[in-house]
């Protein structure tokens, strides 16, 4: 793999900051963002890999420091949504572009934060090539059908990253056969079948299943995630939208 040397590095070593350290790190996180942009302007491929080695290296930089304000995750939060894109958009070929995702996915096993979250539902669009994005898929698939019957809570970490990948090459009907395999819904997870109906044009399909998964959660902190994906299918259905809580039809 390519090398360079990254300013940013320097700054995100093993339990570089301390338990005060948010500012600081805030501040060299929106510096490595405007060295990658920069680097992203004239070498892709290169910006790519800069990309990879920050996202490497930051949960093993930042775990001392005290998080609970919001404003470590914020900060980490708005690094990873900046620079999503160049990951996606860099000029790989699939050989190249999968031994890097083998190095974030190393990553996202090893963080103890959550710090990649969002980013892993995305993970079908970040492997770019179908042909990845199945092998990914049927790599994680047998960990998630496990996790998804276990008569105990079980957590899988590439859950998310699968049920992606699935909904990226397009496999609709593994991805439901694996969602109907969990006893509650957890819209988590299933709005991976909501965007599958998206992307089949069925809008009011979705936002029925989407109220559907509402009345059956048990968990609140989704309402708001579940509104949002109802405006966004009323939005892209081309329809009038007057934003309330709920789904409108």
């Amino acid at each position: 793999m390519p090398t360079h040397p990254w300013t940013f590095k320097k700054h995100f070593r093993l339990q570089a900051y301390g338990w005060k350290g948010t500012a600081l790190a805030s501040k060299r996180m929106r510096e490595a963002v405007s060295e990658i942009k920069k680097v992203a302007k004239k070498d892709p491929a290169l910006a790519g890999e800069g990309v990879i080695e920050l996202f490497y290296r930051l949960y093993p930089a930042l775990m001392q420091i005290d998080g609970s304000s919001g404003a470590l995750g914020t900060a980490m939060n708005k690094t990873i949504e900046s620079l999503l894109p160049i990951l996606i958009e860099t000029d790989w070929d699939m050989n190249t572009r999968g031994k890097w995702l083998e190095k974030l996915y190393e990553a996202i096993i090893e963080d103890g934060w959550g710090t990649f979250d969002g980013l892993r539902d995305y993970w079908g669009e970040i492997c770019v090539y179908p042909g990845l994005a199945h092998i990914w898929a049927d790599r994680l698939l047998p960990t998630v059908k496990e996790a998804f019957t276990s008569d105990s809570y079980t957590y899988f970490v590439g859950s998310d990253m699968c049920l992606s990948c699935l909904l990226y090459t397009e496999r609709y009907d593994e991805l439901l056969e694996v969602l109907d395999l969990r006893n509650k819904p957890w819209w988590t997870y299933n709005q991976f079948w909501g965007k599958a109906l998206v992307k089949q044009g069925k809008y009011d399909e979705a936002l029925s299943y989407a109220e559907q998964v509402r009345s059956q959660e048990t968990v609140n902190s989704e309402e708001r995630s579940i509104d949002l994906f109802c405006e966004s299918v009323l939005i892209e259905a081309g329809r009038i939208v007057s934003f309330r809580q709920g789904c409108m039809k």
